[in-house]
């Protein structure tokens, strides 16, 4: 019986280690490419399988906001994600928000990339910085600076509490605007920051697009709806009615979700549509 289990779990492990080969293989195929296609602006697939055809890449600097990270390479998107961009950027200066520090959005034509995400593949996702500086809301930030600066933590230490020095109601503002916009399905935070929002905002019916998912303590990440005519955009599923400060969000706080056991099932090839080889290849 343990000769059975040991050969069952190198099997699991020979699969895994299979399928992140495959997975980095292709996508240092995606990563080469350095130019988006000259076509009609489609995004295709779902936001963790999919890219973009006709993407446009977001100015490095706009009307309350900077780009962060240019040598990632990662400003590219849906003309949607940009207009987003650039109208959270204009509330922003109207409403003296600060300016907002854009991290990844995607690569020129979508697709898995090398490191940071699993998502962002298909042009409709955006990770904004939770860092208000002064110094970027009075000047045009240096390369080095976009390259060097990093965002810290709203948590305090190791904990799940919220870090006033790092945390303010204009985070707050920032997030309410954001979760108003029609075109926006859902914003991802940490679960603690959904807690503190919770709290402070019962019952506004913004809240609902603010989900709590792991880590993004520092960001918050946007993901746009499939736009209306790009009819080869798979969505995700429909958010749950309520605010989402219920019993759920408790959940976050346990040790289940803190510490999740490793999977006893190999994970899943990524595999695209097959009208990303196309795009891939034009």
């Amino acid at each position: 019986m343990l000769k059975v289990k040991a050969l069952f779990f190198t099997g699991l492990l020979l699969t895994g280690i299979l399928s992140e080969c495959l997975a980095s293989s292709l996508a240092q195929q995606w990563a080469m490419v350095t130019q988006p296609t000259y076509s009609i602006s489609q995004s295709i697939g779902t936001y963790n399988a999919g890219c973009i055809s006709g993407a446009v890449s977001v100015p490095a600097n706009g009307i309350g906001y900077q780009m962060m990270r240019l040598s990632r390479k990662r400003s590219f998107g849906h003309p949607d994600l940009k207009q987003f961009i650039e109208k959270l950027g204009q509330t922003a200066a109207t409403q003296q928000l600060g300016s907002l520090l854009i991290g990844d959005l995607g690569q020129p034509r979508g697709g898995p990339t090398l490191s940071g995400h699993r998502s962002h593949q298909s042009g409709l996702d955006v990770d904004i910085w939770f860092l208000l500086s002064k110094q970027a809301a009075n000047r045009t930030l240096a390369m080095n600076e976009r390259e060097t600066w990093s965002a810290p933590s709203v948590l305090a230490g190791q904990s799940d509490a919220i870090n006033y020095n790092q945390w303010s109601l204009v985070h707050e503002k920032v997030l309410e605007v954001a979760a108003r916009m029609p075109e926006v399905d859902r914003i991802f935070v940490n679960p603690s920051i959904k807690r503190e929002l919770c709290i402070r905002h019962t019952s506004e019916g913004w809240l609902r697009k603010i989900r709590p998912w792991w880590k993004h303590d520092d960001h918050f990440h946007v993901r746009l709806k499939c736009p209306k005519d790009n009819k080869y955009c798979q969505g995700q599923e429909a958010l749950p009615q309520g605010d989402g400060c219920d019993a759920g969000l408790n959940w976050w706080f346990t040790e289940e979700a803190k510490h999740p056991a490793p999977s006893k099932t190999p994970p899943k090839p990524l595999v695209l549509p097959e009208r990303c080889d196309a795009v891939l290849k034009e």
